[in-house]
């Protein structure tokens, strides 16, 4: 893996794992930068610093390390914090949406909950997760809000890796190549 663009100032500890979860994959483990301390508090106050004049309402973020991200950065900007579940670990009665996509590595199935004692239309939501590859995860969530009238603000990754997308409109800490 090449760091093509580095905004943290901690040491990057990021491992990396060949044939996973699939053969001709290869798996970048962030969990360590969530592990030390520093470094993720530096990855939740460079996120805290990215939207604090958006007007965000909610952030959504995606199973399993976009929960971890997201809901630390919603707590300290004391603003709502919606879950993106795989399909199947929400009760039916609470799913306000369910949509399916391509990864990378197959087909995924996720769930948008309803809201409590309120609707999505006009909301303004920012999508945060872990890595942005080819994007399909935060396109199909992208599409699901704004089907239900959300308004999606903004998106944000810790690593882009830059040689899977095009992207331009989302705001990344880590820019990488696979190399």
């Amino acid at each position: 893996m090449k760091i093509l663009r580095n905004e943290l100032k901690n040491e990057l500890h990021i491992r990396t794992q060949k044939d996973f979860p699939k053969e001709g994959i290869e798996f970048i483990d962030i969990m360590p930068l969530i592990i030390q301390k520093e470094t993720f508090n530096e990855i939740i106050d460079k996120f805290v610093d990215e939207l604090a004049n958006k007007k965000v309402e909610y952030i959504v973020g995606p199973e399993a390390r976009g929960l971890i991200i997201g809901a630390a950065v919603a707590t300290k900007l004391n603003i709502g914090f919606i879950p993106v579940r795989k399909a199947g670990k929400l009760p039916p009665i609470t799913v306000e949406k369910q949509f399916e996509y391509e990864k990378e590595y197959g087909k995924d199935k996720l769930e948008l909950p309803k809201l409590v004692n309120d609707n999505y239309g006009g909301k303004k939501i920012y999508i945060l997760d872990d890595i942005y590859a080819t994007g399909n995860t935060m396109k199909a969530i992208k599409n699901a809000i704004e089907e239900v009238g959300g308004i999606v603000v903004g998106q944000g990754v810790i690593m882009n890796i830059k040689e899977l997308n095009d992207a331009k409109d989302v705001f990344s800490l880590l820019d990488v190549n696979e190399e």
